[in-house]
């Protein structure tokens, strides 16, 4: 089945990716602002995303993704995006659209995400 991770780990890990290309460096307090966590939460999950080798954190508490979990969080992430974007075509109000692709992105099949983007984007054969 691949990558196994569950919807909250998925959730910090692209964010994490959103915070790092707008900040110079990710901390916890970043992520904790950023997703309205407390700060205890958001340190529960870190410690548990670098026991998965996820990412790495230095001794100054800056947070980056391990090749893994940039990998993870790109996927959530592209996800994200077309998701979002495909369902305001069809006429879904963004703010609506954005929320509904957070809960699609954890649960959609990798099958049924790829045919999405085919229907929308198909390859020339």
């Amino acid at each position: 089945m691949g990558l196994v991770v569950n919807e909250s780990a998925e959730n910090y890990l692209e964010t994490i990716l959103i915070l790092s290309k707008r900040l110079p460096v990710v901390r916890s307090v970043d992520i904790a602002n950023e997703l309205n966590y407390k700060k205890s939460s958001v340190s529960i999950a870190m410690k548990n995303l670098r026991e998965k080798n996820q990412i790495t954190v230095t001794d100054a508490g800056f947070i980056y993704l391990t090749d893994e979990g940039k990998q993870i969080a790109e996927m959530i992430y592209e996800r994200h995006q077309f998701l979002s974007s495909y369902l305001e075509s069809l006429g879904v109000p963004a703010d609506i659209a954005t929320e509904d692709a957070c809960k699609i992105e954890h649960v959609i099949s990798k099958e049924s995400f790829e045919a999405m983007k085919r229907s929308i984007a198909p390859t020339n054969k």
